[in-house]
């Protein structure tokens, strides 16, 4: 009596019982539960009439629309293994990927057709499926994504295929920073208990309708892919991230819940129309990717009416493995206080397994003070089976049956795991530790600052010394000078930045993660300044 633990599974349910639900809704589109299985159904035959097998890669380069949603369903039920790919990345990125992951043939949207055209002779792709836009051309030769699902029939049998849960089921490549991307090994089981977390903690109920704000290739866009599904949502496809477009969806299509980076928060709290709309829904809002600082999540809540939830992971472990679980005795505290509570990591999810905060010298865990240092370890059903074609970068991540984060926190009393910096990302200016997060956190508080980045920049005396680079509220006029003055008020002397950089823009990762190495290379690698 035994049914493995598969996401696709969840796709059965909702045809079965709401056939007639819409299920998605693209722009002008929309697609009832029965359409939409419909579809991914063709897809799958299509596919198969192709010759795509069990254990074979496809490669998808989309952004967040139906057709993006159709190719996880239909590729993974063919017990194929789906490899999204960042559309963000370098064209040698792109190269680099698509040869390493093995993938034969490639679905691509055609806005990024021109990138791939100029690396095509080099892949080893079989066969390209264009998906058609309006304004965007492609001289990429292929079949039309219409086509090719038309040709398979609306009658056709897919074939029977026996999916083993520990089988790889996506390969999702982590951006290379100091070397090549990596492909993590995700499986049906990995993807199916990430997404039942996504399910429990984050209230995903039948009446949801999500945004799909948060890039579906990143970490299968959180599990957010497979969770609406299992309920029965509604999923609203957002090609980009746009907040004057994002604020009209949340009363357009009554939007209950979202996700997103600390940097789209940011976007939103800080978009002009945000003050002028009033949002009725009051919106369930999942963030991580980097640590969100506390009166970011106060704006977000106070300004838009967002209900903020903080949730922490790695692609390596599906993603989820802390939520910050909201405890009723909050409720009294003042805003100020919850929003510090909710910039934590917080605690072990249900379906996940185990996580702690362990000392880097001799492995013990860390003491639930709030204060000892550790790097955050996880172990359990989420993990990664490792890296493809990768068994020495496996080795460095995971040891002794743990996989290693590369974050430092601290433990509360509570138990709750707060998030004090990345290990590489750590000041340590005279031999003490100093974090970037702590100091970007008592910037946010500052009206004139948008967004911030503090880093570690040389000094002839203590070794290296903390810098902030800032973005500006519009028309904001704060010296450097009144910025230090500031931060040297709410915290330690020896941690305020010494140095302060305005910028037009900082550099991130196309899930809006800080590419703080960028910002680094400009002080430690040469005397070229950021512009």
């Amino acid at each position: 009596m035994f049914a493995p633990l598969t996401p696709l599974d969840w796709k059965r349910r909702a045809i079965k019982y709401y056939p007639d639900k819409t299920a998605v809704i693209d722009e002008e589109k929309s697609f009832t539960y029965r359409e939409f299985g419909k579809r991914t159904d063709q897809l799958s035959l299509a596919l198969h009439n192709a010759g795509i097998q069990k254990g074979d890669h496809v490669a998808v380069m989309l952004p967040n629309t139906h057709y993006m949603l159709e190719s996880f369903y239909g590729i993974c039920q063919l017990g194929a293994v789906m490899v999204p790919l960042n559309y963000r990345l370098t064209a040698k990125d792109l190269e680099y990927i698509i040869r390493h992951s093995d993938a034969r043939m490639l679905i691509v949207d055609a806005e990024f057709g021109k990138i791939i055209e100029t690396i095509q002779k080099e892949l080893p792709i079989e066969k390209y499926i264009v998906v058609e836009v309006d304004g965007h051309g492609s001289s990429i030769e292929g079949e039309t994504y219409e086509s090719f699902i038309a040709s398979a029939g609306s009658e056709g049998q897919l074939p029977e295929v026996e999916i083993d849960e520990n089988q790889m089921m996506t390969l999702n490549y982590t951006s290379g920073t100091t070397s090549n991307p990596k492909g993590v090994m995700l499986t049906h089981r990995s993807n199916y208990l990430n997404a039942a977390n996504f399910l429990h903690h984050l209230n995903v109920t039948h009446d949801d309708v999500y945004l799909h704000t948060l890039p579906m290739f990143h970490a299968n866009g959180w599990g957010g892919i497979w969770a609406l599904t299992a309920a029965g949502g509604t999923h609203v496809c957002l090609r980009k991230v746009d907040p004057p477009l994002i604020l009209e969806l949340f009363e357009k299509h009554r939007i209950s819940l979202l996700c997103g980076a600390p940097t789209v928060v940011n976007m939103l709290v800080n978009e002009p129309k945000a003050k002028q709309v009033k949002i009725t829904t009051n919106p369930r809002m999942a963030t991580a990717g980097a640590p969100p600082a506390a009166a970011l999540i106060a704006k977000a809540q106070q300004i838009l009416g967002l209900n903020m939830m903080h949730v922490y992971g790695l692609t390596e472990t599906s993603p989820f493995i802390l939520y910050c679980e909201w405890k009723k005795e909050f409720d009294s505290k003042t805003p100020e206080e919850q929003a510090e509570i909710k910039a934590r990591q917080g605690i072990e999810l249900a379906f996940n397994g185990e996580t702690k905060v362990v000392n880097q010298e001799d492995g013990r865990e860390v003491a639930w003070n709030g204060k000892e240092l550790g790097e955050i370890i996880t172990r359990g059903n989420v993990v990664m089976s490792g890296y493809y074609k990768d068994p020495e970068k496996t080795a460095e991540a995971i040891k002794d049956g743990w996989f290693y984060t590369g974050d430092l926190a601290v433990t509360y009393p509570d138990g709750y795991i707060e998030i004090q910096d990345r290990i590489k990302d750590m000041i340590i200016s005279g031999g003490e530790n100093i974090s970037s997060t702590e100091i970007e956190g008592v910037l946010y508080q500052h009206a004139d600052v948008m967004e911030v980045a503090a880093i570690a920049v040389p000094d002839e005396k203590w070794g290296e010394v903390p810098k902030a680079i800032i973005v500006l509220q519009p028309g904001a006029t704060v010296t450097e000078q009144e910025i230090i003055d500031y931060t040297r008020s709410k915290m330690a002397h020896f941690k305020a930045p010494k140095s302060i950089e305005f910028v037009e823009a900082l550099p991130k990762t196309a899930t809006g993660k800080l590419q703080k190495f960028r910002l680094r290379e400009m002080y430690w690698n040469s005397s070229k300044k950021v512009n």
